[in-house]
């Protein structure tokens, strides 16, 4: 591998794994899939998008250690988040007669990984997973911590299991590919690490995110590394999301509510748009509640505006519904306990703290506020 490539464990005893970070990993997935599991049966499933540009490369990769390949190739796009593509996988794993010594393939972005994580987990009641992220986003968040799952009409991500991949390659080459949109919707997650708990990290950013969006340097793959490194540290210590794991949450709050309110519409929303306007509204809201001071919220909203995100609810076209609407997708949210709304708030750049039991009247009158504003 490249000097530059870079690895991360994540720590969960005898079901730990390396994310592999850098250049050319897709071109070496044979050899890093076949020095690690026995199976030689995979099922590889992507989009359309994707797998015109990597499916073959990948094929390739595998046969080259006889590897058998089985490809599924479905619609890019959220709305493949749902039940119809789900069953379509589970049949298709089940037909490659994938067995618990194979594995399954996620060659893709969240879309993608998420979909196939959950498949992988319910099919003979869990198979191997292994992911290979070809979005930014997908590379530093949803294909770490073995978070699966397909959304419902009735909110983003709500039907899905738990389980982990055997390995994560994430190849930074495949980001060259992405659109400037795709990019910066990735970017947002990369901040939210920072301003969950690693403000000398988001200060970094602030002073380095044009060399990351730079093609292949090394800042790049730093700031992945970083990123999966710090959602592995999370990850080991709370892997279901009993605590602290809530707070890599940070803006996902509102930005469900976003998504679910453009109805996962990518030409309006993507998730890391509506995660950038989440996390400024997050911080507002703080302020709003006296836990921060307003400088926090303008310094965030500034640095997100600067690499090109949209900030403000206002910026999504097609218009959002009334703040009632949007509370209702809220209190859908995975981290309501007891009807009580939970957010990940802050205290300051880098302090952000699981709020429990935050007044629903509260946060009504605030949406309301940045609806009209």
């Amino acid at each position: 591998m490249s000097e530059v490539a870079k690895t991360v464990r994540v720590d969960l005893g005898d079901r730990s794994y390396d994310i592999l970070i850098g250049p050319g990993l897709i071109a070496r997935a044979g050899k890093e899939i076949a020095g690690r599991l026995r199976g030689r049966r995979m099922a590889v499933i992507t989009d359309e998008n994707v797998g015109a540009r990597y499916l073959d490369a990948l094929t390739e990769s595998l046969a080259a250690e006889n590897i058998s390949v089985f490809p599924l190739v479905l619609p890019a796009g959220e709305k493949t988040k749902s039940f119809d593509p789900l069953i379509r996988c589970c049949d298709h794993i089940l037909e490659a007669k994938i067995e618990r010594n194979d594995a399954v393939i996620a060659l893709g972005g969240g879309v993608i990984g998420d979909l196939t994580g959950f498949a992988a987990g319910i099919v003979r009641r869990g198979t191997r997973f292994i992911q290979i992220p070809t979005s930014l986003l997908a590379q530093v968040d949803s294909s770490v911590g073995g978070k699966t799952g397909i959304n419902s009409r009735h909110g983003k991500n709500l039907i899905g299991v738990f389980h982990q991949p055997d390995l994560v390659l994430a190849d930074s080459d495949v980001l060259d590919t992405l659109s400037p949109r795709e990019f910066r919707a990735g970017y947002a997650e990369v901040a939210k690490y920072g301003l969950i708990d690693k403000p000398d990290f988001f200060e970094w950013l602030e002073a380095n995110w044009r060399d990351v969006f730079e093609q292949g340097g090394a800042a790049r793959i730093q700031a992945i590394a970083t990123s999966c490194q710090a959602k592995a540290d999370v990850v080991a210590q709370d892997e279901r999301e009993n605590g602290l794991r809530a707070l890599l949450n940070l803006g996902h709050t509102f930005g469900h509510a976003l998504e679910a309110a453009t109805e996962y519409d990518s030409a309006r929303l993507v998730h890391g748009e509506g995660v950038s306007i989440g996390m400024v509204l997050a911080h507002q809201f703080s302020a709003r509640m006296n836990l921060a001071s307003p400088d926090v919220a303008r310094r965030v909203e500034k640095h997100l505006r600067e690499v090109g995100l949209p900030t403000t609810m206002g910026e999504i076209p097609g218009g959002l519904p009334p703040a009632e609407v949007l509370l209702e997708a809220i209190t859908q949210d995975k981290k309501v306990k007891g009807g009580k709304l939970t957010f990940i708030l802050t205290r300051g750049l880098g302090q952000s703290f699981v709020a429990d039991d935050v007044p629903a009247s509260e946060v009504l009158s605030f949406l309301r506020e940045k609806l009209g504003g």
